[in-house]
């Protein structure tokens, strides 16, 4: 195989670099099923494992209800863009949760001012969390492009407070350690992000906000996406929430590469004589046919920086699938082993 810069970066970011290397002619990863596949009957997300890929696929009725998500994103577009699929199929299998948007998009979209500017993407971000099934918005409003500028220490007390007033459970975020992200507000968010799951579970941190009648409460799952190279450990299933994610994309029209940009396009063809069938015949047609086929397939590395969600899921026998950094509740195998090794007094 020719291995080029583009086809190396594609495969270290989705984790498939070490299948690629040891058997390039080999076959698919889901004919090398392990003990990890559930049954198909089993009301548990069915998962197969290639190394330390786990594809969790959805789950029938609604096996996370009690349990808080919060999705989390510097802009407007950026969960929309990168996550957008993972976060419905989560909601609908049961979750609640609420959106937090960590700057207020001063710098990117429409509008004669400033001002404008802001109320408009507050507006898109609403829809975004409509369209998610997010019940909760919450806006801290840092200055766009700057939040390396701003203390850390504070942010990181502002999202504990939130997690712990909220009893998150999961999150959904930039990646920390994403490589070679150019944006501050992204790094930055994933950073505080990693840091305040785990201390909102401490009773040492931030005690004036136990004072005041809130409970540690430490995040346990975490679902991390990322613009660059990144290691992808979890290839989530979203062939069914597709159309919820394009709904999604379709709710940014401010700013980002979706929103009516299909629309946009569909005209310019028109004023050529020329028409793509994928846009459909009427505008609205064209703006979730651009989302779904172009944004989110076609050209996805140009518009996104990532590679297409339907050729990431046909590595891995899906439709369509987002790639993230998993980290979950750890588990102890120590009760485990003290039932098999213990001996009597």
């Amino acid at each position: 195989m020719m291995w080029t810069r583009r086809t190396f970066l594609e495969a270290f970011s989705t984790g498939s670099l070490a299948t690629r290397l040891t058997a390039p002619d080999g076959p698919s990863v889901l004919t090398r099923r392990d003990a990890a596949q559930q049954n198909p009957g089993s009301p548990r997300a069915e998962m197969m494992r290639e190394g330390d890929v786990v594809i969790e696929r959805p789950l029938p009725g609604r096996p996370h209800a009690g349990k808080v998500l919060a999705a989390i994103q510097p802009h407007s577009d950026d969960l929309p863009l990168f996550a957008a699929g993972t976060v419905a199929k989560l909601v609908s299998e049961g979750y609640t949760g609420c959106l937090i948007r960590m700057t207020n998009d001063e710098k990117a979209g429409r509008g004669a001012t400033t001002g404008e500017i802001v109320l408009n993407n507050e507006r898109d971000n609403d829809a975004v969390a409509a369209a998610l099934g997010l019940a909760k918005v919450f806006n801290l409003n840092y200055r766009n492009h700057r939040m390396d500028n701003e203390s850390r220490q504070e942010i990181r007390g502002r999202l504990i407070h939130i997690f712990r007033l909220m009893k998150v459970d999961t999150v959904v975020c930039y990646d920390p350690w994403g490589h070679y992200e150019e944006n501050p507000d992204h790094y930055v968010t994933g950073q505080v992000v990693e840091s305040a799951c785990w201390m909102a579970g401490s009773s040492r941190d931030y005690v004036e906000q136990l004072e005041a009648g809130l409970k540690p409460h430490g995040v346990s799952e975490k679902y991390y996406f990322a613009r660059g190279p990144q290691l992808v450990n979890r290839i989530v299933d979203i062939s069914g929430s597709i159309d919820r994610k394009v709904e999604c994309n379709r709710a940014n029209v401010t700013q980002g590469p979706a929103g009516e940009n299909g629309a946009r396009l569909r005209a310019r063809l028109a004023a050529q004589k020329r028409r793509l069938p994928i846009l459909g015949d009427d505008d609205e047609s064209a703006n979730r046919g651009y989302i779904k086929h172009v944004l989110l397939d076609l050209d996805s590395s140009a518009l996104r920086g990532v590679p297409s969600d339907r050729e990431l899921g046909r590595r891995y026998g899906l439709d369509w699938a987002e790639g993230f950094h998993y980290i979950g509740p750890p588990v102890s195998k120590l009760e485990q082993y003290i039932a098999e090794n213990a001996v009597g007094l």
